[in-house]
C-alpha cells in the first residue's frame, strides 16, 4: 500500500495529458511556461540607435548595440543570422522601424511588430537594454501579438 501511495504522489509531480474536449493536453504541475519560439529576437527601436537581444546561450553578448544607417541595419541582420534567430519583435516606435523592418523581411526573417503600449505594461524596466531583453522573452513564449500591417499596395494606397 505505501509503494502505491509514493507512486502517485511522484506523478503528481511529473507532466501529465489530460484530456480537454476530445484532445490531450499538457499540464505542468509547476505551472511554469513553455518557451514556443527558442529562435526569436528582441528589437528596442530608437531614432539614433537600435539595441537588439537574442536568446541567452546564442552568443557570448546577446545585447548589441547598433546604428540606424542602412549599413547597421544589414549589420543586425548578419548578427541575427549567426545567431540562429529565425524571428524578430520589435516595438513600434514613430517611424523608426520602417528601414529595419523591410531589411529584415528583405533578408528572410519573419517580423513581428508589436504596439509598444502592450509591451510596456510591465513596470520596473528603465532602459533600452532591458526592453530589448523583455521583448526577446515575451516572443520566445509567444505572448507578442503582430499588430496590423497593410500588404504594400495597401501602404502605397495610402501614402
Amino acid at each position: 500500500m505505501k509503494k502505491t501511495h509514493k507512486k502517485s504522489q511522484r506523478s503528481k509531480s511529473k507532466k501529465k495529458l489530460v484530456a480537454s474536449g476530445g484532445r490531450a493536453v499538457e499540464v505542468r504541475a509547476s505551472g511554469e511556461l513553455n518557451r514556443i519560439n527558442e529562435h526569436a529576437a528582441g528589437v528596442d527601436i530608437g531614432g539614433e540607435r537600435h539595441y537588439v537581444a537574442v536568446p541567452p546561450g546564442s552568443t557570448e553578448h546577446p545585447v548589441r548595440e547598433f546604428g540606424v544607417f542602412t549599413k547597421d541595419l544589414y549589420a543586425i541582420a548578419d548578427w541575427l543570422r549567426e545567431c540562429g534567430v529565425k524571428t524578430v519583435a520589435m516595438e513600434s516606435t514613430g517611424v523608426y522601424w520602417v528601414p529595419l523592418f523591410e531589411v529584415l523581411e528583405e533578408c528572410g526573417f519573419k517580423v513581428k511588430l508589436v504596439d509598444a503600449r502592450k509591451v510596456k505594461n510591465v513596470s520596473g524596466r528603465k532602459s533600452d537594454v532591458l526592453d530589448c531583453q523583455w521583448v526577446q522573452q515575451l516572443e520566445s513564449y509567444g505572448l507578442l501579438q503582430a499588430a496590423y500591417r497593410p500588404t504594400d499596395e495597401i501602404v502605397v494606397l495610402r501614402s
